[in-house]
């Protein structure tokens, strides 16, 4: 096993991907908010986790795009929220802050342990 290739690094790899494509989806939602009959689409974060944390491979497999369920349909049969997916788009965002921030921390790890044996 690589340094680099530590069940923590893949998970959070994956995390950055999910968020990555969770960040798309709720922006084509805000942009598809007067689109007559879109519904809003999303991908279940914790449950991409879970998939990845149970082990297997999550690079195989790209994250399930679901409907979003139990929103209220205008006239026109559009179900997006604004205040939903402004909210939704402050949590992806924080979520990435999360990651990125803990990745940083893992690489100064590394680069630390590589500068102690220099000495």
């Amino acid at each position: 096993m690589s340094w680099l290739n530590t069940p923590q690094l893949m998970l959070l790899e994956k995390a950055l991907d999910v968020n990555s494509m969770r960040q798309t989806l709720v922006t084509t939602n805000l942009a598809n908010v007067d689109t007559p009959g879109y519904h809003a689409r999303d991908v279940d974060f914790h449950g991409e986790m879970l998939r990845a944390a149970m082990g297997g491979d999550a690079s195989e497999t790209s994250p399930f795009v679901l409907p979003v369920q139990g929103l209220t349909s205008r006239a026109d049969g559009n179900n997006v929220s604004v205040d939903r997916e402004s909210l939704l788009l402050a949590e992806v965002q924080l979520q990435y802050k999360a990651a990125t921030s803990i990745l940083r921390a893992e690489v100064a790890q590394l680069v630390t342990a590589i500068k102690e044996g220099q000495t």
